[in-house]
């Protein structure tokens, strides 16, 4: 049975990649919204994990007023959807085109310094698109993905994010040291982006965030530690038709890895809070 679930699932997504991108932009816009407020209305449990979540950031909203959060956040989510049927499609000159930067400088120059750079992200918006908007812009990015069953939807994800121009590795399964490799590619002045506020492997960091205890990889950070690489917390959000991608300020390696993390939590926390609506957190992330 888990077999026959696995092999479904893989099947709507390579049926989704193949029509999704047929059809005309805005009837796919209308489905995935139609889509979403279905799925608000069945209030299944990751609409309610989704609600509680939104519910810590915006403690003050009524229920009312928390129920029309959600229902957007959802739309956001479908929306991460949508694009990535169709991105594939989509032009370089639309992929850059369509983003727009706060605080660029502070990654460049980073960049520039040849000591590589470590990108830490949350679940906010569409960091496929960021990360295809960077190696357009001369910072091809290196990530890692966690392994999916079957391992042809896997491979699906794996190949969707090359041809954006991302080299992904696998977090789990994999014959090489992932953050050794890692650890290479920032050493040869590569752009590593790892998207980190919930931790996989309930081994993380502890840290506060919107007051209450969570837990974050470790990864971005030891690896920040043991290369020397700066770590970059990076947050986005839509405006529009536009992604929107906020470079925050640098954290420095001598501050140590459990500092670095809070940090990391710190900046998202400020992402999210400004733009509670983007972000697809459908998982418990908060220990209690």
């Amino acid at each position: 049975m888990e077999n026959l679930r696995q092999r479904s699932v893989d099947l709507a997504f390579a049926l989704a990649w193949a029509l999704v991108r047929r059809l005309p932009e805005p009837a796919v816009t209308w489905l995935f919204t139609r889509a979403a407020d279905f799925v608000v209305r069945r209030d299944g449990r990751g609409v309610r994990r989704l609600r509680s979540n939104l519910g810590v950031v915006r403690p003050d909203l009524t229920e009312t007023e928390l129920a029309a959060l959600t229902r957007t956040a959802m739309r956001s989510y479908t929306r991460y959807w949508q694009e990535a049927f169709r991105i594939p499609d989509w032009s370089n000159e639309r992929i850059v085109g369509t983003v727009r930067t706060v605080n660029e400088k502070v990654l460049r120059d980073a960049h520039q310094a040849g000591r590589g750079v470590i990108c830490a992200l949350p679940h906010l918006a569409n960091y496929d698109h960021a990360g295809a908007w960077a190696g357009l812009t001369g910072m091809p990015v290196s990530t890692v993905a966690e392994r999916l069953r079957p391992e042809s939807l896997f491979d699906r994800f794996v190949a969707y994010r090359k041809q954006l121009g991302m080299e992904v590795l696998p977090l789990t399964g994999h014959d090489e040291d992932v953050s050794g490799i890692l650890a290479d590619r920032l050493r040869a002045g590569g752009f590593v982006c790892l998207v980190a506020d919930r931790d996989l492997s309930e081994r993380g960091v502890p840290v506060t965030i919107f007051g209450r205890e969570s837990r974050m990889p470790a990864g971005p950070a030891a690896l920040s530690v043991r290369t020397g690489a700066p770590l970059i917390p990076a947050t986005l959000h839509y405006d529009g038709p536009d992604l929107v991608i906020t470079f925050h300020d640098p954290i420095d390696p001598a501050d140590g890895a459990p500092a670095m993390t809070q940090r990391c939590a710190d900046a998202f926390a400020a992402g999210i809070a400004a733009h509670p609506e983007d972000w697809h957190m459908l998982q418990r992330i908060f220990v209690d």
